[in-house]
């Protein structure tokens, strides 16, 4: 079969089946009632990101049957670990969970994704030039990292088109980079980037309008996804600057928790400190247009890297590897300015926010 032909089917099958699970998600109550930490002010489905964990499955199902051709991998320790991380996620937006349930999951996930990379690593460079003592380090502080990355990626989903917006600026450089270094199956990719598009549809819309938001099973699973995907990338050049694909969220997540750590906060607890929630709750700006700007600066970020950094390799001398340190270190200096400028700018207006409802 034509594989213009099978994915748009594949496309079609995800949406009927977003619209099935709207169904399910009205008729047990699974909704998300908006408080004053909120971004929105209408009850609104929850869990409509599931379609990225059922995009997966659909993957892995029609490769199996060979719809994407012979000879393709479906990564069964990363399918089990999207599961899980997932699934648990799921329950916990149907019923609150303790957070250590949650945790201990997600390591466990993670610990299976990473399972998953070092199959991939065997007979790599990066395998044969470790010993054990490297990787059983390198394991923990990827297990320590991959579980903070998918946490700061669920706090960033608050407002309507972030989390599919964001997720296309990484979807594509990541695709961009397949065709060159064939890290993992395009068709994994590009049937990801299928289900996000499905979401977008219903979610991509000013505050008020979306039809459903993605949920933790969402935000978490596609956290997962491009973790593995980032994570693959990495195993097969050698090189961990590729986590650039995450930068901006990273800084914004990384620096509200700094923020929130001066302040003397239970870090457990709901808030709207990101920089995201005081453009559209303090600043007023429509959720599209805010997600555009994060989704933008991330592209611009990580098609700079990919195509600038080259170019520098081959005009100034130093190896490609250096660039991408430096240009990671200029970005990230650059992202924390700006950071920084726009609390000292603006964060009076949350106060003044915070002030009134004590009132």
């Amino acid at each position: 079969m034509n594989a213009y032909l099978t994915y748009g089917i594949i496309a079609v099958v995800l949406f009927v089946l977003e619209l099935v699970y709207f169904r399910f998600a009205d008729k047990f109550n699974i909704i998300d009632k908006p408080n004053e930490r909120s971004s929105h002010s209408s009850i609104v489905l929850r869990g409509g990101g599931i379609i990225f964990l059922i995009g997966v499955l659909v993957w892995a199902l029609v490769s199996l049957c060979g719809g994407f051709g012979v000879g393709q991998t479906v990564y069964p320790w990363f399918l089990l670990a999207v599961l899980l991380a997932a699934g648990i996620s799921f329950v916990d937006d149907i019923r609150s969970l303790p957070d250590s349930v949650r945790l201990v999951v997600q390591f466990l996930a993670m610990g299976l994704l990473i399972v998953q990379l070092f199959l991939t690593a065997r007979g790599t460079v990066m395998y044969a030039d470790s010993n054990l003592l490297v990787n059983t380090m390198m394991v923990i502080i990827a297990l320590v990292v991959c579980v903070g990355a998918t946490n700061i990626y669920n706090f960033m989903d608050g407002i309507n088109g972030i989390t599919a917006g964001y997720s296309i600026a990484v979807l594509l450089p990541l695709i961009l980079m397949n065709r060159r270094e064939s890290f993992v199956e395009d068709s994994f990719l590009v049937v990801v980037l299928l289900s996000v598009l499905v979401f977008s549809f219903f979610n991509f819309r000013p505050r008020g309008k979306a039809k459903c938001f993605a949920g933790d099973v969402g935000s978490v699973g596609i956290a997962f996804v491009l973790l593995f995907a980032i994570g693959m990338l990495i195993v097969r050049t050698g090189d961990i600057t590729w986590l650039i694909f995450l930068l901006v969220y990273g800084v914004d997540g990384c620096c509200t928790i700094v923020h929130r750590i001066l302040l003397h906060e239970n870090l457990g607890e709901a808030h709207r400190k990101h920089v995201y929630q005081l453009m559209a709750n303090e600043l007023k700006m429509s959720h599209p247009l805010v997600s555009v700007i994060y989704m933008a600066l991330q592209l611009a970020v990580s098609l700079g890297f990919i195509f600038i950094c080259p170019l520098l390799a081959t005009s100034c001398g130093l190896p490609l590897v250096a660039w991408h340190w430096i240009y990671l270190a200029v970005a990230f200096v650059l992202l924390v300015v700006a950071y920084v400028l726009f609390k000292k700018k603006y964060y009076h207006l949350h106060e003044e926010y915070l002030a009134s409802l004590k009132k």
